[in-house]
């Protein structure tokens, strides 16, 4: 009984880490969320943070796991095989919330680079999270298909690549250009999506 409490004591003190330091990297940025910073934040040496993770990189990684667990309580989660219009509203809402947490994004924007090692830590989330998302999206453009309100001369799986690459690249224009509204560019995306399925597809037109 005692291992189990300390266990869930330990699960307890994890999520709590988590929690505040998704709250630190929002409010100070990613340059202010040091080790010493984030371990300050929980009452804790740096010493005492990391015994809850392996690294620093996992614990970064295991930040933006809760950010995407957070964002689906918020949002809707995007994984149950929304239709096309739900997960254009939940997924243009993430993008929108982004823009008030500039010190996530660039966390996600530097871990996804870093991540190109295999060896990261953070390589299979961003892996195993990009999958996911092309997976839910292509799912919905595919149906939306089948219905006929899109073209099908562009394959779901490639329009739901071009909908990632769109929303990750103007991350990177936007933490250079704050000026830049990324929910409204990323919207346009779906509402050119939504165009009559001849007009799309570039067929019966004269």
């Amino acid at each position: 009984m005692a291992s189990r409490g300390a266990y869930a004591k330990g699960v307890a003190k994890r999520d709590e880490i988590l929690e505040t330091a998704l709250e630190v990297i929002a409010r100070e940025g990613y340059r202010g969320a040091s080790v010493k910073e984030l371990a300050e934040a929980v009452g804790l040496s740096q010493a005492g943070l990391l015994h809850y993770f392996d690294s620093k990189d996992e614990l970064f990684t295991a930040i933006l796991r809760k950010r995407d667990e957070v964002d689906s309580r918020r949002f809707g989660d995007l994984d149950e095989k929304p239709s096309l219009d739900r997960m254009r509203e939940g997924f243009v809402g993430i993008v929108r919330h982004n823009a008030e947490v500039p010190g996530l994004v660039q966390l996600f924007s530097r871990l996804a680079v870093e991540a190109g090692d295999p060896q990261h830590p953070a390589h299979d989330y961003f892996v195993e999270r990009s999958a996911a998302l092309r997976g839910t999206v292509a799912d919905a453009v595919a149906r939306r298909q089948q219905e006929g309100g899109i073209g099908d001369a562009v394959d779901p799986e490639t329009i739901a690549r071009i909908i990632q690459a769109v929303a990750d690249g103007l991350q990177l224009q936007w933490l250079q250009d704050p000026t830049i509204d990324m929910a409204a560019t990323v919207d346009a995306v779906f509402t050119l999506l939504a165009a009559p399925a001849a007009q799309s597809s570039g067929r019966d037109t004269p």
